[in-house]
């Protein structure tokens, strides 16, 4: 586990040396800086969980180095002390930003309790900004027989906290189902960070992992955590992870064995207990026989396979997928709420969707911000390519399928999408097809479509 870092800035050696001493023995790890001076250089060289700082310091005092902390938009905490307390200098360092102020001489019983309620405080501040970064309960909508199954493979995997390896088109929702894995996981109250390492240049992928001391590389400023640490007693999520360097993907095997790292440009070997899920849209099998990827990699993080269905094998969730999505865009654009005919419905459960859920979600803003009028067409949806030339709708099946596999599955997306422009209605669906009711029931259970919210009167 992560050991938290302190820094103690007094000019006092005894002090510096005593207070460390009683840190250290509490598992914190120390340094310490004589001077306000000293103190700003260490800030700009390492990070700290927090900072002891002394009020009375030579060169520049501590008032001036808290301020100046603040200003640079350093968010360490900070506990002032003082042998010449006054409420006025009380009042002066907590206006400043500080989080507490001890007096002079110290009751280390205090100093200990004061550290702890900071640190304690610190981390809760930093976990409630990760999650209010996304509100919403991650969740995946629908109730095709194939997103059951993810859903159970999901509930399966998550409290063991084994590594999961996530596959799936681009726009399939893996981050979900990752953020879904950490909610039911026991690593929940922790941080989830996820890292989309297609987006960051190769350069900058090991300093953004690993962190960085200031001055490791040109641009280097300041000291910055990675995301390993950042993720310590909680999730990482690995984006994209085939797009990672084979150089990077050798360090991260070592983090993975060992749990350790040191930041670019440092020393000291920072020890985390995180839980990796990494996500790729390749096959990583072939980047292997390419040579594009670490076996040794592929075997730490494919523990537990998880495999993402694309939207053209779940298209009867898509009318389930089209309200919630018009629900989130109405609410985002401020516009007025519009229904799909029949029709235009019929034309989404038809298309092929090669950008999958993200696709959908794309389109349905569109159409929200663009159709003036509360019911939406087939006419509005032209623009989608759903022609026989097009590898959309019943027409995209995959050649290579034996004959009865590709009958059954062109059956069931041909059903699936009739019920669907019925809106569930078993009665209605079967009068189009031209089928007793009793054998279409037959049929949907055979087929393994999901009947549940039909009318069955």
């Amino acid at each position: 586990m992560h050991r938290d870092s302190i820094l103690i800035v007094d000019d006092e050696p005894g002090i510096r040396e005593l207070v460390g001493q009683i840190l250290q023995d509490e598992g914190y790890e120390v340094q310490t800086a004589a001077s306000g001076e000293d103190a700003l250089e260490a800030v700009g060289r390492d990070v700290f969980d927090l900072i002891l700082l002394d009020l009375w310091l030579p060169g520049i005092d501590g008032i001036e180095v808290l301020k100046q902390l603040k200003a640079s938009g350093v968010s360490t905490p900070v506990i002032v002390i003082s042998g010449h307390a006054s409420a006025e200098q009380a009042v002066t360092a907590i206006q400043a930003g500080a989080h507490d102020f001890l007096e002079k001489p110290l009751s280390y019983d205090r100093v200990l309790v004061s550290v702890r309620n900071t640190l304690k405080q610190f981390h809760l501040e930093r976990r409630m900004r990760e999650v209010l970064k996304g509100t919403e309960e991650p969740h995946l909508t629908g109730s095709s027989p194939v997103i059951e199954a993810l859903r159970t493979q999901i509930r399966t995997a998550a409290p063991t906290g084994g590594r999961v390896l996530i596959t799936g088109a681009n726009g399939t929702g893996k981050e979900v189902v990752a953020r879904m894995l950490h909610q039911a996981s026991k690593r929940a109250s922790g941080p989830f960070v996820a890292v989309n390492c297609a987006a960051i240049p190769s350069e900058l992928i090991e300093s953004e992992l690993f962190g960085h001391l200031k001055g490791a590389f040109t641009g280097a400023v300041e000291a910055k955590r990675g995301k390993f640490e950042l993720a310590d007693g909680g999730t990482l999520f690995l984006d994209e992870i085939g797009d990672m360097s084979l150089l990077t993907q050798a360090k991260v095997l070592r983090v993975l064995q060992e749990q350790r790292f040191t930041r670019l440009g440092g020393s000291r070997e920072i020890t985390v207990d995180v839980r990796v899920v990494a996500a790729t849209n390749k096959n990583l099998e072939e980047e292997i026989a390419a040579g594009r990827f670490r076996q040794d990699l592929y075997y730490r993080l494919n523990v537990i396979p998880l495999r993402v269905p694309t939207l053209a094998e779940r298209r009867e969730d898509i009318p389930a997928l089209v309200d919630e999505l018009m629900g989130a865009a109405v609410r985002s654009t401020g516009a007025r709420p519009k229904h799909f005919s029949p029709a235009a419905m019929n034309t989404l459960m038809s298309y092929s969707w090669p950008g999958n859920v993200r696709e959908l979600k794309n389109v349905i803003e569109r159409l929200v911000i663009m159709v003036p009028d509360d019911e939406i067409t087939a006419g509005h949806l032209s623009f989608l390519d759903t022609g026989p030339g097009s590898q959309s709708g019943l027409a995209g099946i995959d050649a290579t399928l034996p004959l009865r596999e590709a009958r059954a599955r062109f059956e069931r997306e041909y059903i699936a999408a009739v019920l669907a422009r019925c809106g569930g209605n078993v009665t209605r669906a079967a009068k189009e097809l031209g089928l007793e009711r009793s054998h279409l029931h037959r049929k949907l259970r055979q087929l393994q479509i999901d009947s549940r919210s039909a009318d069955t009167s």
